[in-house]
C-alpha cells in the first residue's frame, strides 16, 4: 500500500487555496488602489458632507478597500487553523509578490510602446495609452512603501492580538478575536499607510487632512469587518466539514500552540 501523497492531504490543499486567495486579494488591492472613488456617487445618494478635524466633503476611498475586508477574513481563518506561522508565512509571501508585481509594472512602463498602440484607445477617450498605463501602474514609491509597511505591520499585529484573545477566551467567541484583532491591526494600517504615502511623501498633507482621511478609512474597514462576521463563521463551518472533525481538531490545537 502506497503512503498518501502530500497533495492528497486536505489540510495542505486548504492552506494552498487560502494562501493563493489571500495573496491574490492583497496584490490586486495594491494595484487597483490607485483609483479613488466617491462613496455617495457610487451609491446614488446625496453627498454626506462630513466634517472631521476641520475637513469637509464627500466620502472618498481607494478602490483597494473593496478587497481588504476579504483579506481580514482570510487572515482570521488562517490564524484559526494554521496559527501564527501560517499567517506570518503568507504575509511575507504577499509582500514579496506585491514588490515583485510593482517591479515588473515599472519594467513594463519602461518598455518602448508600439506607435499604433499609443493611439489605440483614442476612440474611448484615451489619447495616449502609454501615459495612461504609466499613470495607473506607476504608483509613487512613497505610496508603495507606505502600503507594504502598513500591510506587514498590520498583519503581524493582527496575528499577535488574535492569539492573545484566543489564549484568554479559549475556543469561545470567534467573533471577538477576529474583530478585536482587526480593530487594532487596522488602526495601525489605516494611519501608517496614509502617513507614509501622503504626509512624509511629496504631497505633504496637513495633519487635519491626514487624520480625517485615515479615520474615515478606518471606520469603513471596521464596519466591513463587522458585516463580514457571518462569512467568517460560514468559512469555519465549511472548513470543518471539508477536513473532518479529527483533522480540524488537530489543526486548531496546533494553531493554538504557536
Amino acid at each position: 500500500m502506497h503512503a498518501p501523497r502530500t497533495l492528497d492531504d486536505r489540510a495542505v490543499r486548504l492552506f494552498i487555496v487560502l494562501a493563493a486567495v489571500f495573496c491574490a486579494n492583497a496584490v490586486l488591492a495594491e494595484f487597483i488602489g490607485v483609483k479613488i472613488f466617491a462613496l455617495e456617487d457610487t451609491l446614488g445618494i446625496a453627498p454626506l458632507e462630513w466634517n472631521l478635524f476641520g475637513q469637509t466633503g464627500s466620502l472618498s476611498f481607494t478602490a483597494g478597500t473593496l478587497l481588504w475586508p476579504f483579506v481580514f477574513v482570510l487572515t482570521d481563518t488562517i490564524n484559526e487553523f494554521f496559527g501564527k506561522r501560517g499567517v506570518r508565512f503568507i504575509s511575507w509571501l504577499a509582500v514579496a509578490l506585491i514588490v515583485y508585481g510593482f517591479l515588473f509594472a515599472f519594467a513594463a512602463i519602461a518598455l518602448a510602446p508600439a506607435g499604433w498602440w499609443v493611439e489605440a484607445a483614442q476612440a474611448q477617450g484615451v489619447p495616449d495609452y502609454q501615459k495612461a498605463f504609466a499613470a495607473i501602474f506607476g504608483q509613487g514609491m512613497w505610496t508603495i512603501a507606505g502600503s507594504v509597511v502598513a500591510f506587514l505591520a498590520g498583519q503581524l499585529i493582527d496575528v499577535s492580538v488574535f492569539h492573545r484573545i484566543r489564549n484568554a477566551t479559549g475556543e469561545r467567541w470567534v467573533w471577538l478575536r477576529a474583530t478585536g484583532s482587526t480593530a487594532i491591526s487596522q488602526l495601525v494600517d489605516s494611519f501608517v499607510v496614509i502617513y507614509i504615502a501622503f504626509v512624509l511623501g511629496p504631497q505633504k498633507w496637513p495633519t487635519s487632512l491626514f487624520l480625517a482621511v485615515s479615520t474615515v478609512n478606518y471606520a469603513y474597514k471596521m464596519l466591513a469587518a463587522i458585516a463580514l462576521i457571518p462569512m467568517l463563521y460560514l468559512m469555519r463551518h465549511a472548513i470543518r466539514h471539508y477536513l473532518g472533525h479529527e483533522r480540524e481538531h488537530q489543526l486548531r490545537a496546533e494553531a493554538a500552540l504557536d
